[in-house]
């Protein structure tokens, strides 16, 4: 199943009772036996799997973990990026005191690899294609601030006036593609920006 998340909406529930509402949630009241395959960063629109059953599930996230799916995002940045495409490769770790906060860490962090793609540029900021290899959390939104250009919305690494600009996180995982879990055919999703 492939679903379109908008921003606001948690990918799963959060262990606090008023963060049960989420994407597997809802889908769950529908259909009980889908299960979540890969995950969207609440503040972040797009296209989400879902599995329909456990041998699908192991075998869409078989794929994921091998670096098998290409995805595709869009994002609008704070300020003119002065190259029109490039690599981020640097490694991320979770910045634990503050949760669930990422940062950079050379030593101990996770490699994380980010090409981009510059689309379009105006006076105040940058619209982006981002594919990312890894899929670390926060990925994105921290190679963008190491870019110097942090997402406009973003409330964890943004400027409070890139935050104020916009009403959400200008993140959006436009374009997904992967092979079936059973029949082993190329399938390729794409759902508009909203931004």
């Amino acid at each position: 199943m492939i679903l379109n998340k908008p921003s606001g909406l948690l990918t799963v529930p959060g262990k606090a009772p008023e963060h049960k509402d989420s994407l597997d949630y809802r889908v769950r009241l529908v259909w009980p036996q889908a299960r979540i395959v890969h995950r969207l960063d609440m503040a972040t629109s797009g296209l989400v799997i879902m599995a329909m059953h456990a041998q699908s599930q192991r075998a869409l996230n078989k794929q994921f973990e091998l670096r098998q799916t290409k995805k595709r995002y869009f994002a609008l940045l704070e300020g003119q990026v002065p190259v029109d495409s490039g690599t981020v490769d640097l490694p991320l770790l979770c910045d634990w005191p503050n949760r669930p906060k990422q940062m950079v860490h050379f030593r101990s962090g996770k490699p994380s690899l980010t090409y981009f793609r510059v689309l379009e540029r105006n006076q105040h900021q940058t619209r982006v294609e981002l594919t990312p290899v890894t899929g670390r959390s926060h990925q994105l939104r921290v190679h963008m601030l190491w870019l110097g250009h942090p997402i406009l919305g973003d409330k964890f690494y943004g400027t409070e006036c890139g935050r104020r600009s916009v009403d959400r996180l200008q993140l959006h995982a436009g374009s997904l593609a992967f092979r079936h879990p059973t029949s082993g055919i190329e399938l390729y999703f794409e759902v508009q920006c909203p931004f």
